[in-house]
């Protein structure tokens, strides 16, 4: 390894999720292991301009392992997105002899430090999104928890959906992507997905909860993306257009709490310490991700140029499972 590199930084900006702090803990005592020096930053990019730097220890990390949310707190900044503030970002890591920097996040987050490696920072990025919209990762962390309490929730609006033969339309998150609204519901095992990435017909909606009555259900489960944006008008179809009294369920950010599940826990723990050889390696502007069981590295400006879109096979499954 290139150990040129002696001081390392490490934040988290954007959303929280579960896991971040498994990460946070990973690259703190790796790099120790490495006979780094660790800095963390608090609040994004918003502390690292504000100069909110704190020096780690092995137990400064103690006991956050199953903690959710992330002890270093996050923000987004819009002064991080000019040149002013890349600049006074850049100063602060100059003035602390900060050589490397990882930063756990989504999309804004990755965008963040790739401008900030234009002026010669390097810098690894960590996915950790509950929407898993980031390419060349098949997981991010905290969506595997994220999921979980989604499944949770349905087993027990299930529950009481057959009680009182109700119809529940359960919103999720996902602006953009449907990933956690189509795994929720071939895993809660839904009558009907909608995300935003397909249209739907309200009739077609309407057709398959007629037939799941006629052959004896005593429930119906809806799973819906926030980015459809349509979660109301859905509850007033089935009122007023089927006649099924309809429940509505909007998780919102309860999905993003919560201890974070073995997977995220281990998921974490291998990106934060492949971040850490990474820079010691010399390399930079680079996002570390989970591809089959493997971790890669891949050049941030790939990643942010491909989105990453919904399985058709998965969605199919969706359809075939929900009949």
């Amino acid at each position: 390894m290139n150990t040129k590199i002696k001081r390392i930084g490490v934040l988290t900006a954007g959303g929280d999720s579960p896991g971040m702090n498994a990460a946070i803990r990973a690259v703190v005592r790796s790099g120790i292991f490495y006979n780094l020096e660790v800095w963390a930053i608090e609040r994004g990019f918003a502390g690292l301009m504000e100069g909110k730097f704190l020096s780690m220890s092995l137990s400064s990390v103690g006991g956050i392992l199953n903690r959710g949310g992330t002890i270093l707190q996050t923000s987004r900044s819009e002064k991080f997105k000019t040149s002013e503030g890349l600049n006074i970002a850049l100063q602060r890591l100059r003035d602390l002899e900060i050589e490397g920097l990882v930063a756990i996040g989504g999309d804004g987050t990755l965008r963040g430090i790739r401008d900030l490696s234009a002026l010669g920072v390097k810098v690894i990025g960590i996915p950790a999104t509950i929407d898993n919209d980031l390419s060349y990762t098949d997981m991010a962390i905290g969506v595997d928890t994220a999921l979980n309490t989604i499944i949770e929730a349905i087993d027990k609006i299930k529950d009481t959906a057959s009680s009182h033969r109700r119809a529940f339309v359960v919103e999720v998150m996902g602006r953009d992507s449907g990933y956690l609204a189509l795994m929720g519901g071939i895993a809660g095992g839904v009558e009907v997905v909608l995300i935003p990435e397909k249209s739907y017909d309200p009739l077609e909606i309407s057709k398959k909860i007629r037939e799941g009555y006629q052959r004896g259900k005593t429930h119906c489960i809806i799973i819906i993306a926030e980015g459809v944006g349509k979660t109301q008008e859905v509850k007033t179809y089935l009122e007023e257009e089927i006649g099924f009294e309809t429940r509505v369920t909007i998780l919102g950010h309860l999905q993003r709490g919560g201890s974070p599940s073995a997977f995220d826990r281990i998921l974490a723990s291998r990106l934060g310490e492949a971040a850490v050889k990474l820079l010691l390696k010399g390399e930079t502007r680079k996002m570390v991700g989970l591809v089959g069981n493997q971790i890669e590295s891949t050049d941030l400006e790939t990643v942010l140029s491909q989105p990453k879109t919904i399985s058709q096979e998965l969605y199919d499954l969706a359809l075939v499972l929900a009949k």
